[in-house]
């Protein structure tokens, strides 16, 4: 049960089991405290540029008391089974599936990187990064490891989207596990 749409920048929307998820840069959080309806708009052009037609959106994240804030392409397809949330709001929304202590949860697709890391309850990053390649998402992954000071060697990584067995392999020379979330 795997379809997807390309919109005409190249943002795409994925449909799995879990629902449609937008994989693209255009979203950011905002601690629940200081989220502010009518400043949505603005609090996302702070960090991504949005397209005039772009449609602002949030949902609540309510594991890491956060809302995420995020740009609808226009012309957008419309999903069967309702809204189409960001794939990075998939991600932040299945981490605590991950077992360590030290979690680490990723989807690479279409170009699109989305990671979160959490130590225990506690969120220490979540963003988005532009991958062409699978290197390049290696990459990422590794800058992100390396700044919050985890350790690959004990720290499992988790994934929502499928790899080839190089790729996975590739990341078992630094992980003690790579493991996959059913979607």
């Amino acid at each position: 049960m795997d379809k997807s749409a390309k919109t005409d920048i190249g943002i795409s929307i994925q449909e799995s089991l879990s629902g449609y998820s937008l994989f693209t840069p255009k979203v950011t959080l905002v601690p629940k405290q200081f989220f502010k309806e009518s400043q949505a708009r603005a609090a996302l052009e702070d960090v991504a540029a949005l397209l005039p037609d772009d449609r602002v959106a949030f949902e609540p994240v309510p594991e890491y008391g956060a809302v995420m804030v995020y740009a609808l392409p226009a012309g957008k397809p419309e999903g069967d089974a309702g809204k189409v949330l960001p794939e990075l709001w998939h991600v932040l929304s299945e981490l605590s599936s991950c077992g360590d202590y030290n979690k680490i949860l990723c989807s690479w697709r279409e170009g699109w990187l989305n990671i979160a890391v959490a130590r225990g309850c506690g969120l220490l990053l979540a963003n988005v990064f532009r991958a062409a390649d699978f290197t390049t998402a290696q990459y990422y992954i590794y800058m992100v490891v390396k700044k919050l000071q985890l350790n690959p060697e004990q720290s499992s990584i988790c994934f929502r989207t499928p790899l080839d067995q190089e790729q996975e392999m590739s990341l078992y020379r630094y992980f003690k596990a790579v493991e996959f979330l059913s979607v």
